[in-house]
């Protein structure tokens, strides 16, 4: 089955409404205290929480998607749901996160979002569609139709380098992070390096809203190194936001430089390859050529 251009515009709205209704609901449970409960994952606290307001945001879009989910004989993928195996067999595959970045959701602050992406079995993204509930900001690309931010299409040009700060975002468990100091210092010589004159953190909240601070604020990277235990983030936290970069003319791969893997047989983990969001590809190209098997975080 091929979904044609009209098709998917017609998906991105019907995703679009989806993650307006979970995150309506996200955002009238924000003040709420809600219990913080544990669930297998990766290797991080950020990747084992969850809350029963994940669950419920989930079977809103569910629910909206539904009609078209079975008209298209679409497959699902959802972080709060055991992997079916149907993304495999299927010719596309709704790739759906319906709190990303929980742990900064449970501690009353900003930087979670909804991502809901349709994903070819090929593993390439062609909907990519967030919404962040406390800004009340919505980002959509469609594979050959651009990208929207707040229903308006930006232009994404190359960025000069010169005195310019270069800035490196981070998820919200940085701000703990014992090496955080060092990790700043190295940051400082590598921007140098790239021809920047001093590097800038920004310590965010989840992957999503992450990678989409790199889009407005350039020049800017984000970046998880591989790593050989499971985390590193699943295919819903970067399926959406990969959409969005491709379309914006900006650059999203793994550590090697090659396109994200977003359907791969065995898990959802992406720990093994790693994953690189930059402004534009010189720049990714730069910094992957520079940061190699060394040690920066």
């Amino acid at each position: 089955m091929h979904l044609d251009q009209r098709a998917l515009f017609e998906l991105a709205e019907l995703a679009g409404a989806a993650a307006r209704r979970a995150g309506a609901y996200t955002q009238s449970r924000s003040q709420d205290g809600v219990e913080v409960l544990r669930k297998s994952g990766g290797d991080t606290l950020a990747s084992q929480v969850v809350t029963e307001v994940d669950e419920q945001a989930q079977a809103l879009i569910l629910d909206t998607l539904a009609p078209a989910t079975e008209a298209h004989d679409l497959a699902i993928l959802t972080e709060e749901s055991a992997d079916d195996g149907s993304r495999l067999k299927k010719d596309y595959f709704w790739c759906i996160d319906p709190l990303d970045g929980t742990l900064p959701f449970t501690r009353g602050l900003p930087g979670y979002a909804v991502s809901i992406a349709l994903v070819r079995r090929d593993g390439r993204p062609v909907i990519g569609v967030v919404y962040d509930p406390p800004k009340d900001r919505m980002f959509r690309a469609v594979q050959g139709g651009g990208i929207e931010i707040d229903g308006v299409f930006p232009t994404t040009q190359g960025i000069a380098r010169g005195q310019k700060r270069l800035l490196f975002c981070y998820d919200c468990t940085f701000a703990d992070d014992p090496q955080r100091e060092s990790v700043r210092e190295q940051m400082d010589r590598l921007a140098a390096e790239l021809g920047y004159g001093s590097a800038e953190i920004h310590i965010g909240g989840g992957a999503v809203l992450n990678a989409c601070h790199v889009l407005e604020h350039p020049p800017a990277i984000y970046f998880k190194r591989p790593k050989p235990k499971l985390g590193g983030g699943s295919f819903w936290d970067f399926a959406a936001t990969a959409c969005l970069f491709e379309e914006a003319g900006a650059h999203v791969s793994d550590f090697s430089g090659q396109a994200l893997q977003l359907n791969r047989p065995g898990g959802t983990f992406m720990n093994h390859c790693g994953i690189c969001y930059a402004t534009d590809a010189e720049l990714a190209l730069s910094f992957l050529q520079r940061i190699g098997s060394g040690g920066i975080l």
